[in-house]
């Protein structure tokens, strides 16, 4: 393809942290060029997962065609390499279409660098292992595996996000599958794309940002997150269940249910302890969700590309 044709196409994406707004901002977006809006949210794909992963309203799906929404089932794996492919595969066939701009939008940021960069070098998943490792994480917390990562592979310790379950699970998969770092896998040199590629990177003043953290997770209590939870309850151990919103409601199921014991604890002790209340559930949602944004912005900061713009 020539530099002339590949200048004709364009791909914008919208990212950030949760909660910034890119949604919105997305389909405003979109309208302007006539575009769908391509999801690139790691939870909003999973068609089981809606109040705690923030899907757009019906409102909003109606507004924009959205591709990547509910398209996939928890009881599937499905990785970062596959979702390289398949949005591969849209993009060409909706520019084939006519389209010469489009808006993808998400905050996931392993799902962006697969798109952008390409990360098919990975090793095929170890399904056993996988779920030996996720059994780990949903009974010992995500800081024995981190710390395992760690020691394991350095590079990917300080590079990927270490609070999200799933990505450290992927990451001692292969390297204990292997015997060698994962980030040994990571492909080296850029692909290049048969389009042009723009970052804008959405940001609010962090009191703003933390507000809106805080408001949402009370919302999607209030639109009945609890009850969502608790309908998932047979796929709690899969990965994509180890997801701020659901981990700390089925705690508190866990505790409701007499599997955990508050015997030899107090408010006062260190760290969070039982989740005894729901609204310990939802005070711990906030923090992380918080956490959570903070450590998205960090990831992104690094990436130079990314033109920021302050809602």
């Amino acid at each position: 393809m020539s530099e002339v044709e590949r200048s004709m196409k364009k791909l914008v994406i919208i990212l950030g942290p949760t909660a910034v707004g890119k949604t919105d901002y997305s389909i405003e977006l979109a309208l302007k060029y006539g575009s769908p809006v391509i999801s690139c949210d790691s939870r909003q794909i999973y068609k089981e997962m809606t109040i705690g992963t923030a899907v757009p309203s019906a409102e909003q799906l109606a507004a924009v065609q959205h591709y990547f929404i509910h398209s996939h089932t928890v009881e599937q794996l499905y990785t970062a390499g596959k979702y390289e492919v398949e949005a591969l595969e849209l993009i060409n066939r909706l520019f084939d279409q006519g389209h010469e701009t489009l808006v993808m939008a998400g905050g996931s940021g392993f799902y962006v660098d697969a798109l952008v960069n390409g990360l098919d070098d990975f090793p095929a998943a170890d399904l056993k292992l996988r779920e030996e490792l996720t059994t780990r994480l949903r009974e010992e917390g995500v800081e024995s595996l981190r710390m395992d990562l760690q020691k394991l592979d350095p590079e990917s310790y300080a590079s990927i996000d270490i609070a999200n379950g799933q990505r450290v699970v992927r990451a001692l998969e292969v390297c204990l599958m292997t015997g060698k770092p994962f980030s040994s896998f990571k492909t080296e040199t850029r692909k290049q794309r048969d389009f042009e590629i723009e970052k804008i990177g959405l940001t609010r003043p962090r009191d703003v940002l933390y507000d809106r953290c805080n408001r949402r997770v009370l919302q999607m209590i209030d639109e009945g997150l609890v009850e969502e939870v608790r309908s998932l309850t047979e796929y709690r151990d899969l990965a994509a269940l180890q997801t701020v919103g659901y981990k700390e409601i089925f705690d508190w199921f866990d505790y409701l249910d007499g599997k955990v014991s508050t015997e030899g604890w107090t408010p006062t002790t260190p760290g969070d302890g039982p989740v005894t209340t729901l609204d310990r559930a939802v005070e711990l949602i906030q923090r992380n969700t918080r956490h959570y944004a903070k450590r998205q912005l960090a990831y992104w900061r690094r990436d130079k590309d990314i033109k920021w713009l302050e809602l």
